[in-house]
């Protein structure tokens, strides 16, 4: 009996999550209509077909080769994706498989309706995407905001797009561009929000990129020209990266800007919008050069070992680069909600964490773990290099016996063109083996270190300086995210977890994850940093 597996999903958050039970009922009669069992269902609720990163279909496309189901079946093979491409790797993974693709409105489905039907999702979603564009472009045009609300604003009840002036928010917005224009700072605005309990856009605490943005592409609140009565729309195209499925914001020229007054919108005058103008001119200069006065490459920004692996064990923010090799609380440092103001060195950290890896990686398990897994490579390249030679050698032999063959026809008359050509290519074939077999080399022959694990300490002696060269560290840091899975930094007399004996004046890592080297899982406490 055939097993089948369901897939069903809808698109939009404006479609009842019935669409999937529907979907499944729908494909559940077809299955039973032909004989066959269901055995899984795979579905995704409000998400759109235009990228393959959905929760259920990732785990279609993982159990496929897992032997689970005999068919796929779907409603439409729109349900699956709207990008050929996506489809069609899913049809040759299927067919790969030896699965069977079942719409339930097609029957069975085949390269031609891959080709017609997928070509035809596609389309659909150009042209949704086009659509979509022009309607936003036709609220810009009437001065309605086509986009999401922002902070200093209201909707309008059942006016799609209107806004109208928040007066209490209003206030706070010509408060942060006055203190700016004055010379504060975002962070420093964003901490005194915080002090007095200001509630930021969407209830949030406020940050410095909430204010400051990025003026290319016209985000963080000092950028809106809305507040000055000015709707600036298509300042941003926005792609889906096909590796991630993840959207790219990229700023478009301005003359592809949209830009509609709204002079019932504006909030904060025009010599306080220029006066923040100017300023953000000075400090996108300033900041983007060196003491001696040259430009700063913030895409190559130094990656450190750790970077990513440390939080803060007040507030469970993450612990950043604050200064010249310093790490500190980024929330403490940007927004003023955390009182954990420490710093540490980063060569400090860095030591104390490796020395901590250093003393439990050289256990005695470990270092036999290290041994055995030493032999085995040894005697997988000796088997390697042996099977190798064997096969050569039964290859030269199985050519000389078919010489053998053809040179005793000839010798009884049966000479003729086809043997000629036969004969010539297999002396090729002979001359080319035995070149191989020269040339291949002989099986090592294992002889054990007799200072194994005096080897092995002197590996994990130079493990800082080895992690921490130029070439490696990024490929190092890696690694130690399979090592580490974070690093909690706890003031003095704070409690971080259960059973947590903290450091002064920073505390601990937390449990290992195993390595990924067969070696087994380290499980330790706070207390294995101490030194």
């Amino acid at each position: 009996m055939m097993r089948a597996a369901i897939y069903a999903r809808f698109s939009s958050e404006n479609q009842s999550v019935s669409s999937i039970v529907d979907q499944i009922e729908v494909c559940s009669r077809h299955i039973a209509k032909n004989g066959w069992t269901t055995v899984t269902t795979y579905s995704d609720a409000a998400m759109s077909g235009a990228s393959r990163f959905r929760p259920g279909y990732q785990q279609l496309l993982a159990d496929l080769d897992r032997g689970l189901f005999d068919v796929v079946v779907v409603e439409a093979l729109d349900r699956l994706g709207r990008k050929l491409a996506d489809v069609a790797d899913l049809h040759d993974r299927c067919t790969f498989s030896g699965i069977t693709l079942v719409a339930v409105n097609v029957g069975e489905i085949t390269a031609m309706h891959i080709g017609l039907l997928g070509t035809m999702a596609q389309l659909y979603l150009s042209d949704l995407k086009q659509k979509t564009w022009r309607g936003q472009l036709g609220r810009a045009l009437q001065g309605k905001v086509p986009g999401g609300k922002a902070y200093g604003y209201d909707l309008v009840t059942a006016a799609t797009g209107e806004r109208q002036i928040n007066p209490v928010e209003a206030a706070i917005v010509r408060r942060i561009f006055t203190e700016f224009a004055t010379g504060q700072s975002p962070r420093a605005i964003a901490k005194r929000l915080n002090a007095e309990a200001v509630a930021g856009p969407d209830r949030r605490p406020w940050g410095d990129t909430t204010i400051r943005g990025q003026a290319e592409r016209g985000t963080g609140l000092l950028n809106n020209a809305l507040y000055v009565g000015r709707l600036e729309w298509n300042r941003c195209s926005y792609v889906k990266d096909p590796r991630t499925g993840k959207r790219v914001a990229r700023p478009n020229p301005r003359e592809k800007w949209e830009v509609t007054e709204v002079p019932h919108l504006r909030i904060v005058d025009d010599p306080l919008w220029q006066q923040v103008k100017a300023r953000q001119k000075v400090l996108r200069f300033e900041i983007g050069r060196d003491a001696g006065g040259n430009a700063l490459n913030r895409v190559h920004r130094r990656h450190f070992l750790l970077s990513g692996l440390l939080a803060c064990g007040s507030c469970g923010g993450g612990y950043t680069i604050v200064g010249r090799d310093r790490y500190g609380c980024a929330a403490h440092r940007s927004k003023g909600t955390c009182t954990n103001a420490l710093l540490v060195g980063r060569h400090e950290l860095e030591d104390r964490v490796l020395s901590g890896l250093k003393e439990r990686l050289m256990a005695p398990d470990l270092i036999a773990t290290f041994i055995d897994a030493f032999n085995a490579e040894m005697r997988d390249l000796a088997s390697s290099a042996e099977r190798e030679s064997v096969m050569l050698k039964r290859t030269l032999a199985e050519i000389n016996r078919k010489l053998d063959a053809i040179i005793r026809v000839i010798e009884d008359g049966g000479y003729n063109s086809t043997l000629k050509g036969r004969l010539t290519a297999l002396e090729q074939e002979k001359a080319q083996a035995e070149i191989r077999l020269r040339t291949s080399k002989p099986a090592p022959v294992l002889r054990l270190h007799t200072k194994l694990p005096e080897l092995y300490r002197s590996k994990i002696d130079r493990l800082a300086e080895a992690l921490n060269a130029p070439d490696t560290v990024a490929e190092a840091a890696e690694i130690m995210r399979g090592l580490i899975d974070r690093i909690i930094l706890t003031p003095e007399g704070v409690s971080c977890e259960p059973n947590c004996t903290a450091i002064s004046p920073y505390s601990h890592a937390s449990p290992m994850r195993n390595t990924g080297l067969n070696l087994p899982a380290i499980q330790r406490d706070c207390r294995w940093l101490r030194g």
